[in-house]
């Protein structure tokens, strides 16, 4: 059972206290909600990020099996990183998607299971408690990945939409990124669009490239090119901002932000 790393930091830890947290984050208002093969959303304290993830996956149909694809920011485990263990969360266990998991495996040698690099890390952690309000059957798909070349990121693509397409369940790809970390509210703001553009048409080199060459301090470029690599195999036609935000609206410094992007793919 994989213990939570995160719980009465980035969120609450009390369940009931979570369960009112999430659902005051996620939207007020009734949305019609997006069919999506892939969603982007950030990672950060609830209290900086937890609006703009609420909206996104909020605003999208949330079916029993989601792929979470994130950074391993501990650096810990196996560049390509599956759990395959049930995740213990404060409102309940969340299983595992063991069958989709083995077919992953089996199909390229750069998966790997292994919940060392999952044990602290919290960027897939955080999505589990919108998951889980917006769909009592959860089970999910944790992978965390850390640097891959392009051509690693095509190949783990294709095996998720592959493995996706030949599923008799709808299955969706969460990627979970921050944006720009610890620069000005301008460059910040600047980098991201920059990278934003790429996500937003669709393309997943020059999300990768564009990351790389600019030096855009966004962690999970990689969970978000595979994502979009991986929808786009899937007939992905069209990405759409839900918004886009930082700290400084929180802590009100706006010298050293964190960017927060919400995006769904479809």
């Amino acid at each position: 059972m994989r213990q939570p790393a995160v719980a009465d930091r980035f969120y609450p830890g009390n369940p009931g206290e979570l369960k009112q947290t999430v659902l005051d984050l996620l939207p007020k208002a009734a949305v019609e909600k997006k069919k999506a093969i892939g969603i982007v959303a950030p990672h950060a304290g609830y209290i900086y990020s937890g609006q703009m993830a609420g909206s996104t996956i909020g605003s999208t149909q949330i079916p029993e099996t989601v792929i979470i694809l994130g950074p391993n920011h501990h650096g810990k485990g196996a560049n390509v990183a599956i759990s395959t263990t049930p995740w213990q969360m404060p409102n309940g266990v969340v299983p595992s998607a063991i069958d989709t998991a083995e077919k992953l495996i089996a199909s390229s040698p750069l998966f790997k299971k292994d919940e060392l690099a999952h044990q602290f890390e919290h960027s897939l952690e955080v999505q589990i408690p919108f998951l889980q309000a917006l769909q009592p059957d959860l089970n999910i798909l944790p992978i965390t990945v850390t640097r891959l070349s392009f051509t690693e990121c095509e190949e783990v693509a294709g095996a998720i939409s592959s493995t996706i397409s030949e599923s008799e369940g709808e299955i969706l790809i969460l990627a979970s990124t921050d944006m720009s970390h610890y620069e000005s509210r301008t460059a910040a703001a600047a980098k991201d669009k920059q990278a934003l553009d790429k996500v937003l048409a669709l393309d997943p080199e020059g999300l990768y490239r564009t990351v790389m060459n600019k030096q855009i301090s966004m962690c999970g470029f990689i969970p978000v090119a595979i994502t979009l690599q991986a929808a786009l195999n899937l007939g992905a036609t069209e990405a759409e901002l839900i918004g886009y935000t930082d700290s400084g609206v929180v802590s009100g410094d706006t010298h050293r932000v964190v960017g927060y992007a919400g995006v769904i793919i479809s």
